[in-house]
């Protein structure tokens, strides 16, 4: 019961009598429940076919519950909380132990054997952040080359975007997330978008659909029902929808018309959008049973886009956001969007020819380029459409349109020699603005960022129990609170996803650099020195903390690999930003400090942030008394020392802007806080982009050279934390995005923009 009122069966709140009328409950279909196992004669189930184990305890049974949960939304058939497909054949594989713990040796090896028991459904209620863990990725990418139907769990990280778990994250792996019966996203469900694209690309679309997650009834170890919540509930909720729906498919045809592919094509192309929600929470939208199976059984194996239409005005909120809050104007930085290519057809396949522009309405405005997957594989591979406004159409207003055509081609089928051909086309539909005066355009330095994986980038805030910093740091994920701070405040954003020398300076009022993980090249150095003293561009900094004791002291070990790991930097990378400030003379200092921080009426909490260690004579330092959170991660002694929290900076030269520097970037960060420091960020882009400085830090700082012996020397990079392994600085320098492109516009481009590929 919920709320005093008895909830349906799943089946039912999906009317899946309307397939099983049809003759149709999941006969001759494989469902494989990777879980906590599932007792052998339990009574809620028809057909549990086999089970194995593949934890380092020595039973089949489920001492938990969560798998025969899982095993009874999709299969079971308790008249009070009847699954999808009752005469599915159910085979289990314990992979977590009574503890909830797990290897990926153990899914590896369970993963073989799913394989080679041909399994066609699989259900992963699991996930993790570690879109970099090859081997397992690799091993789903064979399950699926395999023709299994993987079925993953979002993850249970949200409200927080930038929080989707992989396998889910996968583009062959459908990814679900969680709603309630009232069609609310669940506070849990893990949002959009991709992160493992960035910085060079834009992340692509998750999850592809959602399902009920909250409060679903299922089966439980005694033989009677249960409810439960969760994207591990969600997940099963479409698994048993994908296994009902698989065996709708006549026997004959499933080898040529049922595969992840067109699995995934009639989820999303039936799915029934949802008010209020963006594609990054959503998806397609929610799970239509009955129209995915007019989908899947009325049309042939093809190639298709996801997403297919683009619409990228103004109008389009909240379901297109963020592509929606700023429309398009002549010298911006390259709106990114990532789409992904299904194949039905074939498990491998490439694209022939090139990528089509096909402009509409005012289409001729649009400068397009485009980069794809070299092969299409498994069943899938990403299509991403770098879009510009030509500096031609400067003065154009209004609505602009097109499409994006590609052509894929895909071997014989069996028994013929004539390879298939398919196209499939991506609509665009774009909002032309004027461009902005560059006081109102900021560029947001996002190619600085590095996150885990693959290294140990820790959290920002040392105080916070998760140390893995994986939610992207960008404008969209976990900065999306500030962004839309900005927004509101009449700015306009761009994301810089290339080297400093890779833009022009005389566009913009101020370059914002927030929570900096990396090095930056000597080319880089000088060239923000310039572009501050002679062109006029004012720089604004939002730092962490740097403290190479306490970096040694969050180490910890991971089972999984069997070894120690030590963070690469601190929260921010204090030594690469005093590299990139030395030529102003500012510096920020070793350590970790915290506390409330106050003026002019207001007050932000800090959170694990450094402090400024060297100001120049002529600038404004505003002094605070903050804990010494270093030294009580370290020795457990509180102590309170007075430090630099807030720079502001008038830089001499020929046409000089402006430097403003705070020591935290967690009190804009929606993972640690609610923006309670929006006030410091608007005052420092006043002065920096508009040369005002607010009445609210008017309060008196200190105005001469400020240089404490406390945080002399400066910290420098340490090679014992191996930064250099994850640094995009090391290494030659990569070559800007509009020098790579060269002149052909609608030309394809070989060159990834995601890290992966087949």
């Amino acid at each position: 019961r919920s709320g005093g009122r008895r909830l349906l069966s799943i089946s039912d709140s999906y009317n899946a009598k309307q397939l099983w009328d049809k003759g149709f409950k999941g006969e001759h279909i494989k469902v494989a429940i990777f879980d906590t196992g599932i007792d052998a004669k339990h009574r809620s189930f028809k057909h549990i076919e086999d089970r194995s184990n593949w934890t380092d305890e020595d039973t089949l049974e489920d001492r938990l519950g969560h798998g025969t949960f899982v095993a009874g939304v999709v299969a079971g058939k308790h008249p009070d909380c009847h699954g999808f497909a009752e005469e599915a054949e159910i085979h289990t594989f314990r992979v977590f132990t009574q503890r909830q713990m797990s290897f990926t040796s153990w899914f590896l090896d369970a993963f073989n054997y799913a394989i080679q028991t041909r399994m066609n459904i699989l259900n992963l209620s699991i996930g993790g952040p570690d879109y970099r863990d090859q081997p397992f990725i690799d091993k789903v990418w064979e399950m699926s080359a395999n023709n299994i139907i993987v079925v993953s769990a979002i993850g249970n990280d949200g409200p927080l975007w930038g929080t989707l778990n992989n396998p889910a994250d996968q583009p062959d792996v459908i990814g679900v997330g969680g709603i309630d019966y009232k069609f609310n996203l669940a506070a849990f469900s893990s949002r959009g978008m991709t992160t493992w694209e960035l910085p060079a690309g834009y992340g692509r679309v998750k999850p592809d659909i959602v399902a009920y997650g909250k409060d679903v009834p299922g089966a439980s170890i005694p033989g009677a029902c249960r409810s439960l919540s969760g994207t591990s509930v969600a997940s099963p909720v479409v698994a048993g929808a994908v296994t009902l729906l698989a065996s709708t498919v006549p026997i004959e045809k499933r080898s040529t018309h049922l595969n992840p592919a067109s699995m995934k094509q009639a989820l999303v192309e039936s799915a029934t959008r949802l008010n209020g929600l963006s594609i990054f929470e959503q998806g397609a939208g929610h799970l239509n049973l009955y129209g995915a199976y007019e989908v899947l059984t009325g049309k042939a194996p093809r190639v298709t886009v996801f997403p297919e239409h683009w619409d990228l005005s103004l109008e389009a909120c909240p379901y297109m956001w963020p592509f929606c809050t700023q429309g398009m104007y002549a010298g911006a930085q390259p709106i990114i969007i990532n789409a992904t290519i299904l194949n039905s057809m074939a498990v491998s396949s490439h694209v022939v020819g090139p990528v089509e522009w096909l402009p509409g309405e005012q289409g001729e405005c649009l400068d397009v380029h485009v980069e794809h997957a070299p092969v299409i594989w498994p069943w899938s591979g990403y299509l991403a459409v770098f879009i510009k406004i030509k500096p031609e159409c400067a003065t154009r207003r209004g609505i602009a349109t097109g499409k994006v055509r590609v052509t894929v081609e895909s071997p014989p089928v069996y028994g013929s020699s004539v390879r298939r051909t398919g196209e499939a086309d991506l609509s665009l539909r774009v909002q032309m603005i004027q461009t902005p005066d560059r006081r109102m355009r900021i560029l947001w330095d996002h190619y600085h960022n590095v996150q885990y994986p693959p290294g140990f980038f820790p959290r920002d805030n040392l105080a916070h129990r998760d140390f893995l910093d994986w939610n992207g740091d960008h404008p969209h994920t976990n900065f999306r609170g500030l962004y839309g701070k900005i927004k509101e405040a009449g700015y306009f954003l761009e994301i810089l996803g290339e080297p400093f020398t890779c833009f022009d300076a005389t566009q913009y009022g101020t370059l914002m650099i927030v929570d900096s993980e990396d090095e930056f090249r000597p080319e880089e150095v000088e060239k923000l020195r310039v572009d501050v003293t002679e062109k006029g561009l004012s720089v604004l900094v939002m730092a962490e903390w740097y403290e190479p004791d306490v970096m040694r002291k969050i180490k910890f070990f991971d089972d999984n690999t069997q070894m120690f790991w030590t963070p690469q930097t601190g929260g921010g990378h204090v030594p690469g930003l005093n590299t990139l400030l030395s030529s102003f003379g500012v510096a920020l200092g070793s350590g970790a400090f915290k506390g409330p921080f106050s003026l002019g009426g207001h007050t932000a909490q800090i959170k694990s942030g450094s402090a400024i260690a060297r100001w120049p004579q002529g600038g404004y330092l505003y002094m605070q008394s903050m804990q010494d959170e270093g030294l009580m991660t370290l020795t457990s002694t509180r102590k309170n020392v007075e430090i630099g929290v807030l720079g502001l900076l008038d830089v001499g030269g020929l046409s000089p802007g402006r430097v403003a520097v705070f020591t935290d970037s967690s009190c804009v960060d929606n993972k640690e806080s609610d923006l309670s420091c929006w006030w410091v960020v608007e005052g420092m882009l006043s002065y920096t982009s508009l040369a005002i400085r607010p009445s609210h830090l008017m309060a008196a700082p200190i105005h001469a050279e400020f240089k404490p012996e406390a945080f002399q020397p400066l910290p420098i990079t340490n090679p014992e934390f191996e930064l250099h392994l994850y640094s995009r600085a090391a290494g030659p320098a990569p070559q800007c995005h509009a020098e790579k492109r060269g002149a052909a516009p609608t030309a394809p481009s070989g060159a990834s923009v995601a890290p992966r590929s087949a």
